[in-house]
């Protein structure tokens, strides 16, 4: 039975796919090209060049960019490639991004005038939309499409496109920032802020934290709106460790974004007044108890080592330098020694003089006058004698008389 050409070709469909289809288009379309462009060396109007692992290309073209990805993450908006070179062209490529709007047909530039950023003439392989705090990237609700090729002199690539995105959709949302903890009684309160910035009348952010006493079984929250989270009933002077989840949630639409949980944080709840209480009459004891001890101990010292104390506080008594100077010579009388270099301030004499007068002196005159001297040169009228010896003094003054 003879197959007709229109059965044998979707036969050749159903059984091969698209490969069959490549291979009859490939033969058809080389039995209608001119013999000259068939296998002619030397009279070809296009010459190919093949890179390993790629398509061939022509040396008037270039490459187009290969394996872009879009990078969303928080606030995050970038758009990178692989780059494209010629090994017979040493000359740096550039490359130029395009985007727009799937409400749109049209592309535009990603230049300094609409977008605050410049992707038009670019010698890296990537381009951040929000690398300046000018530029808050593309509108977060709008689905948006990239595209980007390559250039280098007068040879451009064909545009290589990236599949539409809408950030609220597609980003990475990270942990919370910013986390503190204040310990309270048997309570721990926990501050954090979103992971970026959102309009309130687009997105918000719902918290849950993961608490487990340490070495315990973990536990969860209920979702918090607020940045301000309190885990009640905690034991006092407990460690927990706890870590912080980010949600994001579209406000007119049913739709979240789960976010990573932040690194795990330990802290150390405070005591409540009854341990407290405890605490202070423990260390009021113990500081009591130390300073019991240490009295204890140097009274005991004291007592036990008294005449090494006095020995270590009180100098030993010295000789009088008179006797040490008699000691040097027992010869000298010891009178002398004790009275050789010692002041007349030091060594005062008292002197008692009588004064005498005749009998046929007027009556109104004194019988007699006392006199009392300082120093041992004063000499008396009728005789000076020491204080030392008063009753030899005395019995001489009655036998002058």
């Amino acid at each position: 039975m003879r197959v007709p050409e229109l059965g044998r070709f979707s036969w050749i469909i159903g059984l091969s796919g698209p490969s069959a289809i490549t291979w009859i288009l490939g033969s058809w379309k080389r039995k209608s090209e001119p013999k000259s462009w068939q296998h002619k060396t030397g009279s070809a109007q296009h010459c190919w060049s093949k890179r390993p692992g790629a398509k061939e290309y022509s040396l008037a073209q270039l490459p187009a960019p290969g394996n872009l990805k879009v990078h969303l993450y928080n606030a995050q908006q970038a758009l990178s490639w692989e780059p494209v070179s010629l090994d017979s062209d040493p000359r740096p490529v550039v490359y130029q991004v395009q985007y727009k709007y799937s409400t749109s047909s049209n592309w535009y530039d990603v230049n300094k005038e609409d977008s605050k950023v410049d992707c038009t003439n670019l010698t890296r392989t990537e381009c951040d939309f929000t690398a300046n705090s000018l530029s808050e990237g593309f509108p977060r609700r709008f689905n948006i499409s990239l595209r980007v090729r390559a250039k280098l002199g007068g040879l451009v690539s064909a545009w290589a496109t990236a599949p539409w995105f809408e950030h609220y959709r597609n980003a990475t949302i990270g942990p919370p920032e910013n986390i503190r903890v204040t310990p309270e009684e048997g309570s721990l309160i926990i501050r954090l802020s979103a992971p970026f910035d959102v309009p309130a009348t687009e997105a918000y952010f719902v918290y849950c934290v993961y608490y487990w006493e340490k070495a315990g079984a973990k536990q969860v929250t209920r979702p918090f709106r607020s940045n301000f989270i309190t885990l009640n009933d905690l034991k006092p002077l407990r460690v927990y460790c706890f870590q912080v989840k980010a949600e994001l949630f579209l406000t007119k639409e049913n739709i979240s974004r789960p976010g990573h949980l932040s690194n795990i944080s330990c802290c150390e709840t405070a005591a409540d007044a009854s341990v407290k209480l405890q605490q202070d009459f423990l260390a009021a004891g113990t500081t009591f108890l130390v300073l019991s001890v240490v009295v204890g101990s140097c009274l005991f010292l004291v007592l036990r080592y008294r005449g090494l104390v006095k020995h270590w506080f009180h100098s030993p008594p010295s000789i009088p330098s008179q006797i040490e100077e008699y000691l040097k010579d027992p010869a000298q009388p010891i009178l002398d020694a004790l009275d050789k270099d010692s002041s007349p301030k030091d060594d005062t004499w008292d002197s008692v003089s009588v004064v005498t007068f005749p009998e046929n002196e007027q009556e109104g005159s004194p019988q007699s006058t006392l006199n009392q001297s300082a120093g041992p040169s004063h000499q008396p009228t009728e005789g000076v004698l020491c204080a030392k010896e008063a009753a030899t003094c005395l019995s001489g003054l009655d036998g002058a008389t």
